[in-house]
Formats: C-alpha cells, structure tokens, sequence
C-alpha cells in the first residue's frame, strides 16, 4: 500500500470537495480548482476526509494512487490557505518591477524581459537599500506557480562561480572554484 495514498486527506473548515465523474472540484474561500482523476482510481469522500483508493497492486495504479492523493491535499491546502514563493535577484544592476499582472526585469540583458503572469497569481517586488530584490508570488493553485516561478528563474539560472542570477530564497546553490584553485 502507497504510504501516502493510504493517508486520508483531512478537508480543512470552509473548503467543498465534490466528485463528479472523474474529476475533484475542490472550493474554498482563496478560489476553485478542478483535477481530472485517471478512471481507476476510485475518489470517495467521507466525514470530512477525501479517500484515495487503488483497484490492485498493478505498479501504474501504485503511481497514480499517491499522486492523486498528494494533489487534492494540495488543492485543499491551497484553496483554504494558499501558497507564496519569493525569488531572489542576485546580481550587479538586476532589478525587477510589479505593475498589475506585468513583471518587468532588468537582468543584464541588452533589453528589459516583460512577463504577464495569469490573474491567479498575486505579484509583489521589493528592493531594499543594500539587499537583493526580492519578488514575491501568491496564489492557491500550487502547480501553476510553481510553473511561473520556473519560467521566471529561467531567464537566468543561478551559475556555480559567482552565485548570481535568479535562485528561489534560502536557496543554496552549489558553488566551485575559480581557475586560481585549478593550479595547484
């Protein structure tokens, strides 16, 4: 048995789970989320806990039996409490700027990168004196943040020598060393 997919997942206080056919809709008080449920893989809601629950111990419904479970118990957090990642901008002159669903960059490159983000996803930038700027992402759907925030540190990846570039905070990015540590 999937030791996560046997975990109930506990539906928090204001939050609706509804099955209909294949797919969980998930309401709360941040938003709504839908997830499409592979028609194996048997969905039951019960005393304000979703069961996730698998036909046999064939290894795709193994699979699928823990990532099903694992996504409405994102849903359900999302939805009820939401979720926020904060990106650091580490580099001489790198700035970024927060107008409506627009985040403009400056990263070195020879023109700014404009990214229109989707309704979803609350945007924050800040820049302190002498501190990195920092952008900050909320919303309740956990995959399509997670999705921006990977489109936003891809346009420049942190590099192992100097450490600079667009890395998530607390981050820790692995170094090497330089030339003058080859010599030796």
């Amino acid at each position: 048995m999937s030791r996560v997919g046997k975990l109930p997942v506990t539906i928090a206080k204001g939050v609706e789970v509804s099955i209909q056919g294949n797919q969980v809709k998930v309401k709360g008080p941040k938003g709504e989320l839908f997830q499409d449920v592979h028609p194996d893989i048997i969905v039951k809601v019960d005393n304000g806990e979703v069961f996730v629950q698998r036909p046999s111990d064939d290894k795709n419904h193994r699979a699928m039996h823990g990532l099903y479970r694992a996504l409405i118990a994102n849903m359900v957090k999302g939805v009820s409490e939401g979720y926020k990642v904060e990106l650091e901008l580490v580099g001489v002159g790198y700035r970024a700027k927060a107008v409506g669903q627009q985040l403009e960059f400056m990263l070195g490159y020879s023109h700014p990168i404009i990214l229109e983000l989707p309704k979803v996803i609350n945007v924050a930038a800040r820049q302190d004196k002498g501190e990195n700027p920092i952008v900050t992402l909320e919303s309740f759907d956990k995959q399509l943040l997670g999705q921006v925030a990977a489109k936003i540190r891809s346009f420049r990846k942190p590099e192992p020598y100097k450490g600079k570039g667009i890395r998530f905070v607390k981050e820790q990015i692995r170094r090497k060393a330089g030339k003058a540590a080859a010599k030796k």
